[in-house]
């Protein structure tokens, strides 16, 4: 069982937001209220021990009475995704593990699908790789081990990847860190002080939200659309008018919409941040899974094609690029990295030691032993992701026909138009039948993208295929929104 304590207040207001289209549903006031919150807190929008509004508050804030709030927290309340402290009012919490099961498991279904992560299984020859490591950590043992720069054979090794993509990269410009979010987290903590702007793009990767948030940051969203790409007259008119420290990018294979930001952009965007002194951090998490293939999939702006892939952001101004091997070998091994300039690569490794003290040294050993035959490893990699792209976006364009389902050109999602704001309402539903999904508005700023879902595509046959039918079987329980399945047309944006 989980045990809070009362941590920050979440007022009527800024719950309202995040509850968007709560009504949109026959279900009693009451139980569409407490499905709403609860998704939010399964998704992680609201935190642990945060203290939800009065329910006067609340009740007044979204027009209902007093009693369907109040009903709605009981409701909250007997799942366990709520607790009353004396004297702090209602406090999210998460429920024991054997709940939390029965809540997200339908009767007749033996395994929960866990499609909010988009990753893959690990590659093949990790153990190999992992035995050929531990016979050379020997060498090492003789040090203390603590390492906040990381071991000079895998800093040299993630330097020439970068070489061999055509960014000049020397071994000093690396600093390895314990996966991409450590990264992000850590570049937010030396450049961002608490009530400074930080440009990020929306929809957009939520944990960077989190770790920009924790450092103090104000986010800026510009807008990224899976058509268009990036609004770039708005980016630049934020970069301009804010002056932030520090625009947070993914230029390649968006995490959610996968759009690529073409070259020319990648120009103007960097000339203008250096203009205002901003710095720009280019997550390159997805930058080499090109999925490509025949299925109509193309990078935003830039063309169709492998061919029209840009080079690393840095090759195009000055950025700092973040890069991890969590997405390509896999999320059990723990390393990301920073390439930085040296100034900066200095200020990281003084700071690091006030979060972390280093990156395992075995687990780096085994990494530098898989980069040495990376571009098999992705040319494998790009053959299972077209394989999966193909059978999902196949699948979803067959089953929802008025859905809008992009084949992406790269990444490891597709950013699913649904016709209709129910993205919440089908992640509730779809959860009955065995299947958990990130609803839309989790990659917003404040709540949007109800219309939107996000879909992986790096999951096997039968995975992917269960994962359809539940997802048919919770369209065709949502509540007054389609007639026969597939027929909404309007309003796809």
């Amino acid at each position: 069982m989980s045990i809070v304590t009362s941590g920050p207040a979440v007022s009527s207001r800024a719950l309202g937001v995040l509850l968007d289209s709560w009504r949109a549903s026959s279900s009693p006031g009451y139980a569409a209220l407490a499905d709403r919150i609860r998704l939010l807190v399964l998704d992680g929008r609201l935190s642990v021990g945060t203290r939800l509004p009065s329910e006067r508050d609340l009740a007044t804030h979204l027009g209902v009475s007093r009693t369907t709030v109040a009903a709605a927290y009981a409701a909250l309340r007997d799942a366990g995704h709520v607790t009353s402290l004396r004297g702090s009012g209602s406090v999210v919490r998460l429920p024991d593990q054997a709940r939390a099961a029965r809540v997200a498991r339908s009767a007749d279904e033996d395994e929960v699908l866990d499609f909010t992560k988009a990753a893959m299984p690990a590659v093949d020859g990790i153990a190999e790789a992992a035995q050929r490591a531990a016979g050379r950590l020997g060498a090492y043992l003789s040090e203390p081990g603590y390492d906040t720069v990381g071991r000079p054979v895998l800093r040299e090794a993630i330097a020439a990847r970068y070489r061999a993509r055509g960014l000049e990269t020397s071994a000093d410009q690396i600093v390895v860190t314990l996966g991409a979010q450590h990264a992000i987290a850590l570049l937010a903590r030396v450049l961002v002080g608490r009530g400074d702007r930080a440009v990020v793009e929306t929809p957009g990767y939520p944990h960077a939200f989190e770790a920009l948030r924790a450092a103090g940051a104000r986010l800026a969203p510009v807008s990224v659309t899976v058509e268009d790409g990036w609004d770039e007259s708005a980016l630049l008119q934020t970069l301009r008018r804010t002056s932030p420290p520090v625009a947070y990018l993914m230029p390649d294979f968006h995490n959610p919409t996968g759009a690529t930001m073409p070259e020319a952009q990648r120009v103007r965007v960097l000339e203008a941040a250096a203009d205002e002194g901003t710095i720009v951090i280019a997550d390159e998490t997805m930058a080499e899974l090109v999925v490509g293939g025949p299925r109509g999939a193309s990078f935003a702006g830039a063309g169709a094609g492998a061919a029209a892939r840009p080079l690393p952001m840095a090759a195009y101004g000055p950025a700092v690029t973040i890069g991890s091997v969590g997405k390509s070998l896999w999320g059990g091994l723990r390393i990301g990295w920073i390439r930085a300039e040296r100034p900066l690569v200095e200020r990281l490794v003084r700071a690091r030691s006030a979060g972390d003290l280093g990156t395992p040294v075995l687990e780096q050993l085994i990494v530098a032993d898989l980069l040495g035959d990376m571009d098999g490893v992705l040319e494998a990699r790009s053959r299972q992701l077209r394989h999966g792209r193909d059978r999902l976006v196949a699948g979803l364009r067959s089953t929802f026909p008025g859905w809008s389902v992009p084949s992406p050109a790269g990444g490891l999602t597709t950013w699913v138009g649904l016709g209709a704001p129910v993205s919440s309402q089908l992640v509730l539903a779809a959860r009955r039948h065995g299947l958990l999904l990130a609803a839309g508005p989790m990659f917003g700023v404040d709540g949007a993208f109800e219309r939107f879902l996000r879909v992986p595509f790096s999951y096997p046959d039968d995975e992917t295929d269960r994962a359809l039918a539940a997802l048919a079987a919770a369209w065709d329980g949502i509540d007054g929104v389609q007639a026969p399945r597939g027929a909404l047309l309007a309003e796809v944006v």
